[in-house]
């Protein structure tokens, strides 16, 4: 086929000397080849040849104006872009349509000689691996041509080991690691396994099989049902054309990944290169996904300086060729619901790359992925009660394809704000040191700014509300127009303020929307129901608070705000308060500090902007109600609508206070281990709630306890040598048993609105 296709375009003057034809191996081979030995003698001879690479592509058949191989096709046949030598011969007689030969951009021998000594820095009289850049630079060269044919959906990386382990400044970061034993050949050979172990092996076959395999997980549980805004997708897609981007999405369910793959692939994008722990490198799913753009990391390699300079060189190489990353901000799976405070590693590493001028440019798009109901959501509840988790395997795989059974609602993709690096971080530095720092203050911010952007744009659903309602409410059944009543409020809150809704929000407006999302909350058992009197009544019980919060913790962050001016109102509304003004304000700074690993609060002085304006949403006069003394800041917090700290902030609180209450019991204890603080608070979690002393199960929650000890550890309440250890513990759970009675005041503000005592 290339012979005929030259010698249709050869010109009738060339002889045979001028055109010749010389074998590259091909970038996708089986088997590695040695070159063909008359490329040397054509790179030799005197002249400037010019070289123009050729390839034949096979194409998958036309379906519905699209070519992709069906699943059927793809276990039957294999992959219809590498045929082997009877199919070649039976489509390329039987279907013409699908063989096309591809010419790449042609070169001169001296551009290539140019080009190869200032990519290897060689000296001007070595010639040696030459042919080797040529044939590696026609194959990258073929690659973007056939790109150009098959459709950025397909644009892989070639060559990654050989362009990556063949740079020069690799090379001499290897020569500055030896010593101590290692030499530099022992340290290069450990180096390709370690690459080897780390880097996705693209292929355009497992692209084709995953994305179908994924479609037909996803549907089990949530039929067709992933909305996402397609015009919002495209401007990721025309900025991704310009610059490397990160895709940085919450983690609430293992098809996070999947989902947002698929539609990536669904819409013409590039495979991302997805950041995955080892501990998800188990057969068949490892090998799989590795082959559809996921790269394996270990958990920990601090203290192995090769792994760092692979890993390192591999994210360069991807930032310098502009291939998409992603990988999970929050680093594992959200056990609460809530999103997780960020995680620093691979992020450095990516503004090290931008700092050193890997490109012009980097984009970080915050990626939020909310479900009506997810699977896992029974895992996390027995997790947060205290249970180790579950460990990856073929097994656990099986088991959470089998929890799809059930009908989980809808999944919603939504897209923040892209962020650039060279807005924030500011101009790069092509002779700055490598130095993926994490604790380094602009990636923290960067991480935090990505975190506000995802929360900003997480859509309200149902589910959410709803069980934001319910969680409200007690211990007690409520009947479909008990729930219309509970919501009111809060949906007035959602339209006045213009939150992000899912699409059918508005299932909530009516009792036949409220009912139906009822029952679909029962069928996956996060609400009981009682319909043998007059009328159904729905309840969360004891053992469904775990999973009921979870959805409610999703949304919570549009409610902080408010809830946190509810209680600062009643303490400047207090008695013994003389500046209301004063003391209001110095009551949200406390609460700030006290949920500051809770929640994403901005900086001081934008904190009390955002409180401002949440007052004046709720009454523009407030400042004159707030100079009228503790009077006016109890006319204002009964104008509050809705009150929402006995929903949003309780359960966070009741967590706090059991670990105040275990802290101040170990009274100048030091230091204390925190597996066995989790352990004790546990137990006496589930005594308070034995003793009514608590409003929730979900407050006996391990994962807030975890959060609750850092704050400790963080006002040095863990491990202090301080005299006064036992008097501050003290004072630790005194304050956050005070701000547990503000929130039982307002409680009741929200009873006596119920019953009409205040509007």
């Amino acid at each position: 086929m290339l012979e005929t296709w030259i010698d249709q375009r050869r010109p009738s003057q060339a002889t045979d000397e001028q055109i010749q034809q010389v074998e590259i191996p091909p970038s996708r081979a089986r088997f590695r080849r040695d070159l063909d030995p008359r490329l040397e003698a054509v790179l030799s001879v005197t002249g400037d040849p010019l070289l123009a690479p050729l390839r034949v592509v096979w194409r998958a058949g036309l379906r519905d104006g699209r070519r992709s191989a069906r699943f059927s096709d793809l276990l039957k046949f294999g992959d219809p872009r590498d045929p082997g030598r009877l199919r070649q011969l039976w489509v390329s007689r039987r279907h013409a349509d699908r063989v096309v030969v591809v010419a790449g951009e042609p070169a001169r021998a001296s551009e290539l000689r140019e080009r190869w000594r200032a990519a290897c820095a060689a000296d001007l009289a070595q010639t040696t691996g030459f042919a080797e850049y040529v044939a590696r630079q026609a194959a990258l060269t073929l690659e973007r041509a056939e790109r150009r044919l098959r459709g950025a959906r397909y644009k892989v990386p070639r060559l990654v080991h050989e362009d990556i382990l063949g740079r020069a400044s690799f090379r001499g970061s290897l020569a500055a690691l030896a010593g101590d034993g290692q030499s530099e050949p022992a340290l290069a050979r450990r180096a390709s396994r370690l690459l080897k172990e780390i880097a996705a092996t693209h292929s355009p076959f497992v692209i084709d099989l995953v994305a179908q395999i994924i479609r037909w997980i996803y549907t089990r549980g949530y039929g067709e049902n992933i909305h996402y805004d397609r015009e919002q997708l495209a401007g990721v897609y025309s900025l991704a054309q310009r610059h490397p981007v990160v895709f940085l999405p919450t983690h609430k369910s293992n098809l996070d990944h999947l989902v947002l793959q698929y539609i990536l692939h669904e819409n013409g994008h590039p495979p991302n290169h997805t950041a995955g722990g080892i501990n998800m490198n188990f057969f068949p799913v490892g090998p799989l996904v590795k082959r559809s753009g996921v790269f394996f990391i270990r958990r920990s390699f601090k203290n192995d300086e090769l792994y760092k300079h692979v890993l390192r060189s591999y994210i360069d190489y991807l930032v310098e060729k502009r291939f998409s990353l992603e990988w999970y901000v929050e680093g594992g799976r959200s056990r609460s619901g809530k999103l997780l405070p960020p995680r620093f590693g691979l992020l450095a590493y990516v503004v090290d790359s931008y700092r050193r001028a890997k490109s012009d440019d980097v984009f970080l798009i915050p990626v939020s992925i909310a479900y009506d109901q997810i699977t896992d959501v029974t895992s996390y509840a027995e997790e947060q009660r205290g249970a180790a988790k579950e460990k990856e395997s073929f097994g656990w795989f099986v088991s959470f394809l089998r929890g799809l059974r059930r009908r989980y609602g809808d999944i919603h993709i939504r897209f923040g704000e892209p962020l650039s690096l060279a807005e924030f971080v500011g101009p790069s530095d092509p002779n700055a040191p490598p130095d993926a720092d994490e604790r380094d203050l602009d990636v923290q911010k960067l991480a935090f700014e990505v975190s506000v952007r995802i929360n900003r744009v997480t859509p309200i659903t149902p589910t959410s509300l709803l069980t934001l309602a319910l969680l409200g409410r007690g211990d007690r059944s409520l009947s479909v127009e008990e729930v219309r009543s509970s919501l009111e409020n809060l949906l007035q809150y959602v339209a006045r303020k213009k939150l992000p809704t899912t699409a059918d929000f508005d299932e909530l407006q009516s009792l036949e929307g409220i009912e139906r999302t009822l029952r679909s909350l029962q069928q996956n058992n996060v609400v009981s129901c009682y319909d043998k009197g007059p009328e159904a009544v729905y309840e969360i019980g004891a053992d469904q608070q775990y999973t009921a919060a979870y959805y409610r913790n999703s949304i919570v962050h549009f409610f902080v705000e408010s809830s946190i001016a509810e209680l600062a109102l009643l303490r400047a509304g207090e008695r013994d308060v003389e500046d209301a003004h004063g003391e209001f304000f110095d009551e949200v700074m406390r609460l700030r500090d006290l949920l500051k690993f809770e929640f994403f609060f901005a900086g001081k002085e934008s904190y009390r902007l955002q409180i401002r304006q949440e007052l004046a949403f709720h009454d523009p006069d407030w400042e004159t109600e707030l100079a009228a003394g503790p009077e006016g800041a109890r006319r204002l917090a009964s104008k509050l609508r809705p009150y929402t700290s006995h929903r949003v902030l309780r359960p966070f609180l009741e967590s706090y206070r059991v670990v105040g209450d275990r802290l101040a019991r170990a009274g100048s204890e030091a230091p204390l281990s925190q597996e066995a603080l989790i352990a004790d608070c546990l137990t006496l979690g589930h005594q308070y709630r034995l003793q009514r002393r608590l409003h929730s199960g979900a407050s006996v929650s391990k994962v807030i306890f975890q959060t609750a000890l850092r704050l400790a550890d963080n006002r040095e309440l863990m491990a202090s040598e301080a005299t006064d250890l036992s008097e501050r513990r003290r004072a630790f759970a005194a304050e956050i048993r005070d701000a547990l009675r503000r929130v039982d005041a307002v409680e009741a503000l929200a009873a006596t609105r119920r019953a009409g005592f205040i509007p």
